[in-house]
């Protein structure tokens, strides 16, 4: 149990928490939601011992393991797999261990290491980590690449492997739904619902929220108040107790009003004058409740497009991808006016190459693309935010973008994105990736397309400004193209699916969880026929388990086998020893009158090589015992 007692913290001049209670029980799965800037990553800073309150106290179980995704990946030459078994640092140290135990030929600490090992999944470590890798989109081959070859998205899948490797007892994952795709998050939703530990999980993802936790933690004006159940039910207890508050708040300005209104009558008259006085004092002592309120801070709209031709776009046998690389072939698509559609894939099939042939930023490798006449394309690509001059501030922006605008509309609308007063003004270089990518959707509504390709546009983006989108999109006129690993904004935005797959785009017939189900039956099928490839690394597992299972049982052995040839070599001079003794007495030389002191000494030291040779044998049975059964 982990426990927060009258804690406050500040960061700078500014008040993060004030006397926050908050108890969190082992096993519970938490959703950490608030604005940004609210605390939600101060908190983990507090749990990892990286922060300190200012007042009040912490209480955690000793020895509490805690597991986190690293932010920065060092450009490593370790191959992947070997990069996510270093997540568990207590295998790890136990591995390196044993070689000084080996080296000491200390059996009982070899036997101790390789129990602890075992006790710890360390033989099947190496299955493990595939298995993390591969639900984290990773094939056979970038298994064994080298850590520096990844891209910066890529290494952080890699971080939160490492993350998921580590056997903690508390997990804290910060947006780790950022740089994943569909297929990929629905995975981590599994994984992360049979995690037995204690989880901690901030996510702008809804459905991901409501999938993965039992509780909801709401950081905001200073406290972390919980909640019971996912988000959903979070937004209704959260509605629920605004709508009570603003009732409160109804009652209580009538009651204000019914005061002020009595003491404005009869405070001039001397014979109330003492209860126009004891009211005055009421309303003093009044602890009043503030209005409720849900205002979102963005709030803007697509302006309607000037034409809209119908078809928009048509591609016909067209292949996409690279010069030295066909990624998708003979696409046959046309872009009707108001269609909405979701691209679904596996990460790598595809639907970014789709997008940028659509959106003309790559032609056509083969085949057609015709425009329709008036086409005016809207397209936020992964890499939007690099387009964004940093010595210039959202203001520059528009004004680069629309010369003839007026400067109080240009900053009106900013501000429906949240860009008011200074913030407007300031260059963009340390904005934070969710303040320019609101920025850089910003620019592209204000050009009024009719055809917008938005790929995986929520990236950064908190809860808020996620729904002012959904919002702004289901009003969109337009045309749509989406790519995301939000479900929440698929289904409010989209009416139908494209599947990219096998270099093929074909129309899906279903929903997400048609799509949900799709993805299963084939993991099944995939797992009940495993390909060659996959046998082939299956035989190296094979081999390489059997290997380490040889290696194990060679290290318990070697010291007892050592100790059993120390102790054979004993036996040996012991009973030639004794051997001599019996002959010499056997031959009665030593019975004559004159030997009896002779007679005395060899009896006796038959007998104490008797006993020696009884306690030899005895130790080399123990440890024939002990060798037998290493299995």
């Amino acid at each position: 149990m982990i426990t927060l007692r009258n804690l406050s913290l500040q960061r700078g001049l500014k008040p993060i928490f004030e006397q926050v209670n908050l108890t969190i029980h082992a096993g519970q799965k938490i959703g950490v939601v608030g604005a940004n800037g609210a605390g939600k990553s101060t908190l983990f800073g507090l749990l990892r011992d990286e922060l300190h309150a200012d007042a009040g106290d912490i209480d955690m179980p000793p020895r509490l393991s805690i597991a986190h995704v690293a932010q920065e990946t060092p450009a490593l030459l370790t191959p992947a797999l070997e990069y996510v078994i270093d997540g568990d640092g207590e295998l790890r140290q136990l591995q390196a261990d044993l070689p000084e135990a080996e080296a000491a030929h200390d059996g009982h600490r070899i036997a101790e290491l390789h129990a602890q090992i075992e006790h710890a999944d360390g033989y099947s470590a190496t299955a493990r980590a595939s298995k993390l890798l591969a639900g984290l989109g990773f094939d056979n081959g970038q298994m064994q690449t080298p850590v520096s070859a990844f891209s910066g998205g890529w290494r952080m899948r890699l971080n939160l492997a490492q993350a998921l490797m580590c056997r903690s007892d508390l997990l804290l994952l910060d947006e780790p739904t950022n740089h994943l795709d569909l297929e990929t998050v629905m995975w981590l939703e599994s994984w992360l619902r049979s995690y037995p530990g204690t989880l901690l999980l901030i996510s702008h993802d809804r459905d991901f929220l409501d999938a993965t936790v039992g509780t909801i933690a709401h950081v905001d004006n200073r406290q972390i108040t919980l909640y019971t159940g996912n988000y959903e039910a979070f937004e209704k207890q959260k509605a629920e107790k605004l709508a009570q508050q603003q009732s409160a708040f109804s009652r209580q300005q009538r009651e204000i009003a019914h005061l002020q209104s009595f003491i404005d009558r009869f405070k001039a008259k001397a014979t109330k004058a003492k209860q126009a006085q004891s009211r005055v004092k009421a309303l003093e002592r009044m602890e009043r409740i503030a209005a409720a309120h849900v205002d979102s801070p963005f709030e803007f709209g697509f302006r309607t497009p000037e034409s809209s031709p119908n078809p928009l776009l048509r591609i016909e046998q067209a292949d996409a991808g690279y010069v030295d690389k066909v990624v998708l072939r003979n696409i046959n698509l046309t872009l009707m006016a108001g269609s909405r559609l979701g691209l679904l894939g596996v990460n790598g099939a595809g639907k970014s190459t789709l997008i940028k042939l659509l959106s003309g930023e790559s032609s056509p490798l083969g085949g057609e693309r015709t425009e329709g006449k008036g086409l005016k394309i809207g397209y936020f690509a992964q890499h939007q935010l690099e387009q964004l001059r940093p010595d210039e501030s959202p203001l520059q922006h528009m004004q680069r973008l629309d010369p003839q605008a007026k400067e109080s509309e240009l900053r009106a609308y900013l501000g429906g994105f949240d860009f008011r007063g200074d913030m407007a003004l300031s260059p963009v270089a340390p904005f934070s990736g969710g303040e320019k990518s609101r920025l850089a959707l910003a620019l592209i509504i204000w050009q009024r397309p009719n055809l917008l390709l938005l790929d995986e546009p929520t990236n950064h983006l908190d809860l808020e400004m996620r729904q002012a989108l959904t919002l702004a999109l289901q009003d969109f006129e337009g045309t749509l193209i989406l790519v995301s690993h939000d479900r929440h904004l698929l289904r409010a935005t989209t009416d139908s699916f494209l599947l990219i797959e096998n270099g093929q785009v074909s129309v899906f017939d279903g929903d997400l969880d048609d799509y949900r189900d799709y993805r299963q039956q084939q993991a099944s099928a995939e797992a009940a026929q495993p390909s060659a490839s996959n046998q082939v690394v299956d035989r190296k597992m094979q081999k390489r388990a059997e290997a380490e299972e040889r290696n194990r049982l060679s290290a318990l052995r070697k010291p007892i086998e050592s100790k059993l040839k120390k102790v054979e070599g004993e036996m040996e001079k012991v009973q030639s020893a004794k051997a001599a003794l019996d002959e010499e007495l056997a031959s009665g030389t030593l019975y004559e009158p004159n030997q009896k002191e002779a007679l005395k000494a060899a009896l006796l030291k038959q007998a104490e090589l008797s006993t020696q040779l009884s306690l030899l044998e005895e130790t080399w049975l123990e440890l024939q015992s002990e060798l037998e059964q290493i299995v």
